[in-house]
């Protein structure tokens, strides 16, 4: 059973339903109790860094996704703005984030006729291979929304590179951490792929 978070900002409808498509239990949650039991969970996210952060804070989720993450270390994987929410801050935003991956958020730069959002399919390069990205190679292409990339601190921390402008951190891990900057619930075969080894975690 995957339990997706929500926090006021997502669309978790469209989680739900590629994860039934790929035939993975799943429910939606929105209150702290609601999470004690969760095995796998999912941070989605479409919007501003602080709303998603302020979200989060209203519906007093912070202190169980923490335990969850940390102590627990239940699998966690945050989508799109729910990947952002995972490292320490924005430059949208003067909120802290969750800080589970040392990596900020940076705004791209629209010159050279960049076009900003970062819109539509992109590939991706994997690196430092765990159970999520081991299959993955350069041919693999997922949907792309967004007006900010994640830049992490350690190499380490980085499983999927995009090149859009510059390259980016498409995909961060650390341990039982993960985020992907695309919308894989939108990404066909190679979205239904990823998910369905979150879900093998």
């Amino acid at each position: 059973m995957i339990t997706i978070v929500d926090y006021g900002l997502g669309n978790l409808g469209s989680i739900k339903n590629m994860l039934k498509y790929i035939d993975v239990k799943c429910e939606i949650q929105s209150c702290p109790e609601s999470l004690q039991h969760a095995k796998k969970i999912i941070l989605p996210g479409v919007g501003k860094f602080d709303a998603g952060i302020s979200g989060i804070n209203k519906k007093g989720l912070k202190e169980i996704l923490n335990y969850k993450a940390i102590k627990e270390q239940v699998p966690i994987l945050g989508i799109c703005l729910g990947m952002q929410l995972i490292t320490n801050g924005s430059e949208e935003g003067s909120l802290q984030g969750l800080g589970w991956i040392d990596a900020n958020v940076k705004k791209f730069e629209a010159k050279n006729n960049l076009k900003v959002p970062h819109m539509g399919w992109n590939s991706i390069k994997p690196l430092n291979f765990n159970n999520l990205n081991k299959s993955f190679s350069d041919d693999y292409r997922f949907y792309f929304v967004h007006s900010y990339y994640v830049q992490v601190a350690n190499q380490k921390n980085s499983m999927l590179k995009t090149f859009y402008g510059h390259e980016f951190d498409s995909g961060i891990a650390s341990k039982n951490i993960y985020g992907v900057q695309f919308h894989p619930e939108k990404s066909h075969k190679f979205g239904m792929e990823l998910l369905e080894r979150f879900a093998k975690l």
